[in-house]
């Protein structure tokens, strides 16, 4: 396993420039990703910029760290892959199938996180090639947090691994919890926080030249937006989510939440306005 150890971050547009970049390539058969782990050793949790991430998801003081606050501290290290000659496709045109997190102990503002991004398995799919990418946060060596991050490079014709099988099977009926409405500037709120300047996200017109209608809420976001709905009024010490993303949020558009809830969790899906049409499906305990 090579080791990268990154002490400072490239910009957001320097990193989406080397995105771009990435389009010449031209792999073969992929059997295994590289195994390489990046790794930023001293990142401290600013409350400015808990802040700054709280407000433009949903979630309140009380709510403290939200727990997927990790992820953007992870996500530069995920563009720092796809950028570099070791990721074998194109970065430019992966879908995020999927993505789960587990907060193993409460992070707070003023931490001290080492953040750690490797490679994973590969996961062959009816539509090209799923890999995966774990994420987590270790404070004073202990881990307090991990994620997984599944992702699918369309149209490889012959992937490698197992056959993807959901991790969301419960048929349980769900009903309506809540409405909330996504901006049309949403996407370059968000980016602005979390650093993902994808230009899909970013107006109409930077997505139609990537060939979408309009632009699409970042799914991060929506995830994010839902739990800030299910999770406790105030922090919690441990918690789980698990989501797999179904159809994109075009925006600006008016959406659902749906979810059966229990005393530790929920079963929830965010659903177009009309409610027949889920945009992600997850489940969270706490």
């Amino acid at each position: 396993m090579k080791i990268i150890e990154v002490n400072k971050l490239p910009s957001a547009i320097s990193l989406n420039i080397g995105a771009l970049r990435s389009t010449s390539k031209r792999p073969g058969v992929v059997e295994a990703l590289p195994e390489v782990t990046y790794v930023r050793p001293r990142v401290v949790v600013d409350g400015r910029e808990v802040a700054k991430y709280a407000k433009v998801c949903g979630f309140n003081k009380a709510h403290g760290v939200p727990m997927l606050y990790p992820h953007m501290q992870a996500f530069p290290l995920a563009m720092m892959l796809f950028g570099s000659r070791r990721f074998p496709w194109p970065a430019m045109g992966l879908v995020h199938l999927g993505n789960s997190a587990k907060l193993h102990q409460r992070i707070n503002v003023g931490d001290e996180l080492r953040i750690e991004m490797r490679t994973g398995e590969l996961i062959a799919h009816e539509k090209g090639q799923i890999f995966t990418l774990h994420a987590r946060a270790l404070r004073a060596g202990a881990l307090v947090w991990e994620s997984t991050w599944t992702l699918l490079r369309l149209g490889v014709k012959q992937p490698r691994g197992p056959a993807f099988v959901s991790a969301l099977i419960d048929e349980t009926p769900l009903s309506h919890q809540a409405d909330f409405f996504a901006a049309a500037g949403i996407g370059r709120r968000y980016g602005a926080v979390s650093g993902d300047i994808n230009p899909i996200h970013l107006s109409a017109l930077t997505a139609k030249f990537l060939g979408f209608r309009k632009a699409i809420a970042h799914g991060m976001w929506t995830k994010a937006r839902a739990l800030a709905m299910l999770m406790p009024r105030e922090a919690v010490d441990k918690a789980e989510v698990i989501v797999e993303f179904k159809t994109p949020l075009f925006l600006p558009a008016r959406a659902s939440l749906w979810a059966v809830r229990s005393e530790d969790g929920a079963l929830f899906e965010v659903r177009n306005a009309k409610g027949d049409k889920p945009h992600l499906r997850g489940r969270v305990t706490y």
